[in-house]
């Protein structure tokens, strides 16, 4: 914008969806009419004054949340893209603890030491994040982790999501430990001993033509059934 130039509270809200004020955490206000922005724009600064009295942030925290909820929400008559009426599960053939579980998340997780392929293996988050349109058109790269790998060795880059709380604590959406707690105290057979990753924001069309492989892949390597984690 030129210094001087109004702009409409319309466009101010949906400059957080990859826009002029690219905020991941708050790109969910595309997704609310003009009304409802400034509704929780109203409400979320009602929060931040309470702050002055009460250093709690439960509230402000379940209000975004509530809102995000809101914003996602499909709109009653209008079809989603990509929900599909099928389901693919299946019931397990054995109880799950003797069954070999396998992790897959679309977190955009890796090895430091085995980046995605080289088109993209120089970006930063930021870079990432601004070229969202161009990821949207890739074939998702199938990430493979140790599943005892440090939290050293691991990178997060996505151009979908917020991923600080991803990068600091991949347990976030990479929850290896648990299920190897799982695995010890015996609710599951045992944790595949690698993990996979990829960058859920990429062509939709393509991720459906890596499945068949991929897998192919995870039955080779004994997994019998997964644990998804979508981000």
């Amino acid at each position: 914008m030129n210094p001087g130039d109004k702009e409409l509270f319309e466009d101010f809200k949906n400059s957080f969806f990859y826009g002029s004020r690219t905020d991941l955490s708050f790109k969910f206000l595309k997704g609310l009419d003009v009304d409802e922005a400034g509704e929780f724009f109203s409400a979320l600064l009602h929060e931040v004054g309470g702050l002055f009295d009460d250093l709690s942030t439960d509230q402000l925290l379940d209000l975004v949340y509530q809102w995000q909820v809101r914003a996602y929400q499909p709109r009653p008559g209008v079809k989603r893209p990509y929900v599909y009426e099928d389901r693919p599960f299946q019931v397990l053939g054995k109880p799950l603890n003797e069954t070999t579980l396998g992790l897959v998340t679309s977190s955009g997780h890796f090895m430091g030491d085995d980046p995605p392929p080289a088109d993209v293996e120089s970006l930063d988050q930021e870079q990432a994040i601004s070229m969202i349109d161009e990821f949207m058109r890739k074939a998702p790269h199938l990430s493979e982790i140790p599943a005892g790998a440090s939290t050293d060795e691991l990178v997060v880059r996505h151009p979908g999501y917020d991923i600080r709380s991803a990068s600091n604590d991949p347990e976030v959406a990479l929850p290896r430990s648990l299920l190897l707690e799982a695995e010890k105290d015996g609710r599951i057979g045992r944790l595949s001993s690698t993990v996979y990753s990829f960058v859920g924001a990429c062509s939709q069309g393509r991720l459906r033509n890596e499945l068949d492989n991929w897998i192919d892949g995870w039955k080779s390597a004994g997994i019998e059934a997964l644990f998804l984690v979508p981000v």
